[in-house]
């Protein structure tokens, strides 16, 4: 099992049993705790999705199982939680899918991918079948378990300047998060990627340190982008999620029955987790538009097929790093054909 280097997790967890190594035993009179930790606030699609799942866990196992849910990094930060995971100092996360290439597992780089979803029918026909199931198997190597997959939302752009024709984008800086994949799609259309921290994009949108950056609406608008980005353009070129996983070992170690219950639950959180995107993203554009100091624009079909033609050379580029395998499972299902563009 890979780890990601000692920090202040592995002083912590020598200071204490894990539940990961437990005996199952000692679960027959007292509530299994299942401690789901994550970095967002309750109030999001993922925090209310984490919170429904603890209520649906505890009556679904007549009280067998306690999950208590840590939000804010109330327990770890970003760049703690999945050591954290795989020491067995907490039993849950959602972290989102680019976290998982760090870790070896390159494949989940091609949620990163432009375009490659046009839509959630699209997009649920791969993490709700054979081929997100797939990917998650990957990650047992690993110590982890991956039970499903919660929507963020797909992205639009934003800038000071208007975002219509694929030139538009010539030479702004735009801010991405970290991924090889992102830096390419930036690039493609002649802008600028820079990486930055998400706390920070604010800062440097308002100070102009980046022209523009890419978000699902409700993060944009949560984080009061929308005050310091003159325009926003409707692309939704690029999908951000999650993927709830827990450590492999205490997983394991659960008596067949609280799996079974558990994994009701957690088909039902996901369902409360994605329709609670769909619907913040809605009323966030919304929020937007009312605001009155963004501009919003709807692409047209032929700009959107120009902006999607510019960045699918960004496909065959990271193929060797993804997988074209993996690439071509996910074009099987949506039915895309790259040779049409």
């Amino acid at each position: 099992m890979k780890l990601l280097g000692q920090t202040p997790v592995l002083r912590r967890t020598l200071l204490a049993l894990s539940l990961a190594t437990m005996v199952p035993a000692a679960m027959a009179q007292n509530p299994i705790v299942i401690k789901f930790s994550h970095v967002v606030a309750s109030d999001t699609p993922k925090g209310r999705a984490a919170d429904f799942f603890a209520k649906r866990a505890a009556e679904l196992t007549k009280g067998r199982v306690k999950v208590e849910v840590y939000p804010n990094s109330q327990l770890y930060k970003d760049k703690e939680e999945m050591e954290a995971l795989q020491l067995g100092s907490v039993q849950m996360l959602a972290p989102s899918l680019s976290k998982f290439a760090p870790l070896g597992v390159r494949e989940f780089e091609v949620f990163d991918l432009p375009f490659i979803f046009d839509d959630y029918t699209d997009l649920h026909a791969v993490t709700g079948g054979p081929v997100g199931k797939k990917l998650l198997s990957k990650l047992q190597s690993r110590g982890i378990t991956g039970l499903a997959y919660w929507d963020n939302g797909f992205k639009v752009m934003s800038a000071n300047k208007p975002l219509k024709a694929v030139e538009d984008y010539k030479g702004i800086k735009m801010r991405i998060q970290s991924s090889k994949v992102l830096d390419a799609q930036m690039r493609a259309v002649g802008a600028m990627p820079q990486v930055m921290a998400f706390s920070e994009t604010y800062q440097a949108l308002q100070t102009g340190v980046v022209d523009g950056t890419e978000n699902p609406p409700s993060n944009l608008y949560t984080q009061k982008m929308h005050e310091v980005q003159k325009h926003l353009s409707v692309t939704n070129h690029g999908y951000l999620g999650y993927a709830v996983v827990v450590n492999k070992k205490f997983w394991d170690g659960l008596p067949g029955d609280v799996r079974a219950a558990l994994d009701k639950a957690m088909a039902e959180a996901t369902k409360v987790a994605n329709d609670v995107a769909l619907k913040d993203n809605q009323e966030a554009l919304a929020k937007v538009k009312a605001a009155g100091k963004t501009e919003i624009y709807q692409p047209t079909m032929g700009e959107r097929f120009l902006l999607k033609k510019a960045m699918m050379p960004v496909h065959k580029q990271m193929a060797s790093r993804i997988g074209q395998d993996t690439i071509d499972e996910i074009y099987k299902v949506t039915g895309f054909d790259p040779s049409k563009l």
